[in-house]
């Protein structure tokens, strides 16, 4: 009889708890990420690309305007509800662009001069930047 337990082979307990806490880690770590894909699709991305940059009006003069062309590059509806040019707040036309749109803007009474860098801050209505560009006035 006992040569009968001697011969008999299983896994001893050490071996079967490193197993179940392997097993245990690597289905976690899959939920945690099958979880988080979902979390991004719900929410969405608010993004804003600035495809082109143009100054309308006379160098120096405090009436003229910077024309942009907008793209939505998210993946929900975007009002920009701020514009800023280096820092400070701008007068515009108000813009909502859903997603994959396109539209232009003006920005009015910049003061832009010739040969000065000008950078563009897009806010929407959360206080989030949604997009920024730099550009140069032409000389």
């Amino acid at each position: 009889m006992k040569n009968f337990r001697r011969s008999k082979k299983a896994l001893s307990p050490v071996v079967a708890s490193i197993i179940l806490i392997a097993v245990t880690v690597a289905v976690s770590i899959a939920v945690a990420a099958w979880m988080g894909a979902l979390t991004v699709g719900f929410m969405g991305s608010s993004s804003i690309t600035i495809t082109n940059v143009q100054f309308a009006g006379t160098s120096g003069a405090a009436d003229n305007t910077i024309v942009l062309s907008l793209k939505n590059t998210g993946t929900k509806s975007v009002t920009v509800s701020q514009v800023k040019v280096n820092n400070a707040l701008k007068t515009f036309n108000a813009t909502t662009l859903d997603a994959g749109a396109t539209a232009g803007m003006l920005i009015s009474a910049v003061g832009w001069a010739n040969g000065y860098p000008y950078k563009v801050d897009l806010i929407d209505s959360s206080g989030q930047a949604v997009g920024a560009y730099q550009a140069t006035a032409p000389s």
